[in-house]
């Protein structure tokens, strides 16, 4: 199934089923109303919510509408959980390279996770609103599952079944907010603003064999200001799996349904497919060069990121959002 979240001027907006080929959307108030509330009675409603999106992709549905990216809001605009990894563990050892900090072995067999902001997430084509260019304001293109109850201590090999949706994030930081905030030993909190998800969350057999040992195995896309920028494969280098994320994030306490957790800046070892954040390709030039070329992200700038299937189309729909100066 795909499912949206349309403004309709509430917080959690309306639940929209979708179509397969993003072209055709119906509210579902019968099942439920938002999103969180079909989350909370997964088991109850998947079923009945199933077999209308085989009627909605058949043409059966009368009051469909004509789906429309510009009217969602991320598919949980609010979220109890969002717990965004670091799966990618060559992007972590690239970036303390740059610096010259060792890598504790650790990193390769524990996953490193944050705790982000999640009362208020940003529509996929809504502005990012940011006080400061000097923040060094940068995107970071991932993936993020949505999962339902997930019991404290869930082993990883029961954890994939706890996985109920997919979807893109955009994972806005502000890299020079960083080295002070680690440097306090507590962690990040002003260098994570608010994130943005994809118009539309998929159940994981929407990407068929794409999905596989709990991996997206495509490219993720992204474009800066128009011109691609990155199409590194998140199925390629990934460290952790979606399980082994959830397994390690449950570990001391249970996770409510509507928990989303990210799997990190998508980044490859192969440098040829780019990059998904503008720190990496800094550190890139910064080994090679002594010092970073690319500058970070300016107001005016244009982010895009989405991922296509095997025919050319888009899966989730974009994220494409433009840096705004915020003046209060």
């Amino acid at each position: 199934m795909k499912l949206a979240s349309y403004n309709n001027g509430r917080r959690d907006g309306q639940l929209m089923l979708v179509s397969k080929d993003l072209t055709k959307a119906v509210a579902v108030p019968a099942i439920a109303h938002t999103m969180q509330e079909l989350l909370d009675a997964w088991q109850l409603l998947q079923p009945q919510l199933s077999e209308l999106y085989d009627a909605l992709n058949d043409g059966l549905i009368d009051n469909a509408i004509e789906f429309d990216e510009a009217k969602c809001l991320s598919p949980l605009p609010r979220a109890y959980q969002w717990a965004d990894g670091s799966a990618y563990v060559n992007h972590v050892e690239l970036v303390r390279k740059a610096r010259g900090a060792q890598m504790p072995e650790t990193f390769w067999t524990d996953p490193l996770v944050y705790q982000g902001g999640s009362d208020c997430f940003i529509a996929p084509k809504a502005d990012i609103p940011l006080a400061n260019e000097e923040w060094g304001i940068d995107f970071e293109s991932e993936i993020a599952v949505i999962t339902d109850d997930v019991p404290m201590g869930v082993s990883t090999e029961n954890a994939e079944k706890h996985i109920k949706l997919l979807m893109l994030v955009n994972d806005v930081s502000l890299r020079n907010l960083i080295p002070g905030e680690l440097a306090k030993g507590f962690g990040f909190y002003q260098a994570k603003p608010s994130s943005s998800f994809s118009p539309v969350a998929v159940t994981p057999d929407e990407l068929g064999k794409r999905w596989e040992d709990s991996k997206v195995h495509l490219p993720l896309i992204t474009h800066l200001n128009r011109e691609l920028f990155g199409q590194p494969n998140a199925g390629v280098d990934m460290t952790f799996n979606f399980s082994q994320l959830v397994s390690h994030v449950a570990k001391t306490r249970p996770l409510g349904a509507g928990a989303i957790i990210g799997s990190g800046t998508i980044s490859n070892y192969d440098r040829s497919a780019g990059s998904s954040c503008l720190a990496e390709t800094r550190m890139l030039e910064t080994i090679a060069d002594g010092k970073p070329a690319t500058s970070f992200m300016k107001f005016g700038d244009r982010v895009r990121i989405e991922m296509l299937d095997d025919n050319n189309e888009t899966i989730f729909g974009s994220i494409d959002q433009q840096v705004v100066e915020y003046k209060g």
